[in-house]
């Protein structure tokens, strides 16, 4: 269960064959945050967060961000890094990741990787190459142009023509994917299945998951929603709006923050509001598990509802009884 990938180029984390790195995942709800910090105090670790709007300061309800009662107990990294109207990328992600990563090992203590969002997780873990080409939009909106104009397939074909590689995996109709492969291509020459070759990090890992019964899962869900809106939910998307952060933001259009956003416009009631948030986060962790899926072998699943902690610290122990020293 435990793998150790070819040297990654970040310099970051360069020459750490012999160190770890113990990743937990599931779904929303499940229990991740009461599990990694139970862990981390135990193992004198630190949390790294794998989760695309805890980044976001001023979005804590919403995002079921830990408490500053638990952050005082154990240091937590990426969370609150940007203000909700600025832009971050997943190669921004990756990158401050890895920083984190060498700097909670550089100061000797075990790193934690924890969160739900499947795509930050596993840029890190399999070393995703993701190129830092910033957008132009100009060139982008010259390509929808050519898309409307002559079709999505003329602009798939377009690709075939400078990337097969890319062209095989992306759908023709997801003309944002095709764009983003030429604008890649035009700017830098190189194809975009090139810059996108994984670099897997060095670390031995540890990959842990929590998973329960879906209904028990859902009931869950409903229940931490209701949390949501007693703790304040809707003062928080009206401070933020107040503040000028618009509804067309991509943070704003997270779940909570859409649904109560639609509620203080007035377009659904309260209770309209709700069920939204609870029917749209259930569809979510449907989303979630083609992430983390169940017969991953290199993941070992543990029922949340269980008794588990024991063979869980066990796992954790063995790594670092196996953890080689550093080269002196």
């Amino acid at each position: 269960m435990f793998g150790m990938g070819e040297l990654h180029g970040n310099s970051k984390i360069e020459n750490r064959q012999s160190e770890i790195l113990i990743v937990l995942v599931g779904p929303t709800a499940v229990g991740k945050t009461r599990l990694a910090l139970r862990l981390a105090q135990e193992f004198d670790g630190e949390i790294v967060s794998a989760d695309s709007r805890q980044v976001y300061r001023g979005m804590d309800i919403g995002t079921a961000k830990p408490t500053l009662e638990e952050r005082r107990r154990v240091p937590h990294h990426l969370i609150d890094v940007l203000a909700p109207d600025e832009t971050f990328t997943l190669a921004q992600y990756q990158e401050l990741a890895y920083q984190a990563i060498g700097d909670i090992l550089a100061r000797g203590r075990v790193p934690f990787l924890v969160g739900g969002t499947g795509q930050y997780v596993r840029a890190v873990v399999e070393g995703w190459g993701i190129p830092r080409i910033p957008p132009n939009e100009k060139l982008r909106a010259k390509l929808y142009r050519q898309a409307e104009a002559e079709g999505e397939e003329a602009l798939h074909a377009r690709l075939w023509e400078v990337d097969p590689a890319a062209a095989q995996r992306i759908d023709p109709h997801n003309v944002r994917r095709v764009i983003r492969a030429l604008e890649v291509y035009l700017e830098t020459g190189q194809p975009i299945s090139e810059l996108q070759r994984k670099k897997p990090p060095p670390y031995r890992i540890l990959h842990i998951g929590l998973t329960m019964e879906r209904q028990e899962l859902y009931r869950r869900i409903d229940q931490r929603v209701d949390r949501m809106i007693e703790e304040g939910l809707v003062e928080e998307v009206r401070r933020l709006v107040e503040r000028g952060y618009g509804y067309d933001l991509p943070s704003m259009s997270g779940l909570g923050y859409q649904q109560i956003g639609l509620y203080l416009r007035g377009l659904v009631s309260m209770e309209e509001a709700v069920q939204l948030i609870k029917r749209h986060t259930r569809r979510f962790v449907r989303h979630q598990y083609n992430w983390f899926r169940l017969d991953d072998a290199n993941t070992h699943w543990f029922d949340a509802l269980g008794d588990s902690y024991r063979e869980i610290r066990e796992l954790v122990v063995l790594l670092l009884l196996y953890r080689r020293p550093k080269a002196r």
